[in-house]
């Protein structure tokens, strides 16, 4: 570590785990290949084959939490709807105000209007403990 080194951002990639590296090459490949989808119907295709129906619906669930908590949706309101658990709905907060910042990125890029200004705000509400 150096003076610029971010204590959370370590503490978040150790909670990865230490069997999950990105430069390995299947990884590279998963990555490398999503890159290279140009238009909403090639994505989807290539999600589809990828995954299952119950898979795309989960990772649409969680996206959907990420927004929901950038907007500062009642914790109680958002396990009422996607049928996600709290334990899944507080990861994905965890994630979202993480330093690695992947669905503040995404959800910027896809919602400037709404998101521009506070992207990093976040308050826990009453039941939703990140450590």
């Amino acid at each position: 570590m150096n003076k610029n080194t971010n204590i959370g951002t370590v503490k978040m990639i150790r909670g990865i785990g230490p069997g999950f590296y990105w430069n390995i090459k299947t990884n590279r490949q998963l990555i490398a290949g999503i890159l290279e989808l140009k238009s909403p119907d090639e994505a989807q295709r290539f999600l589809r084959d990828l995954m299952t129906p119950a898979e795309i619906k989960e990772f649409a669930n969680r996206f959907e939490v990420a927004k929901l908590l950038s907007q500062s949706v009642q914790y109680a309101t958002i396990t009422e709807d996607p049928g996600l658990s709290s334990t899944t709905i507080a990861r994905i907060a965890k994630w979202l105000y993480g330093s690695l910042g992947g669905y503040r990125l995404v959800r910027a890029r896809l919602y400037p209007n709404i998101f521009s200004h506070h992207s990093n705000s976040f308050k826990p509400r009453k039941g939703l403990f990140l450590t």
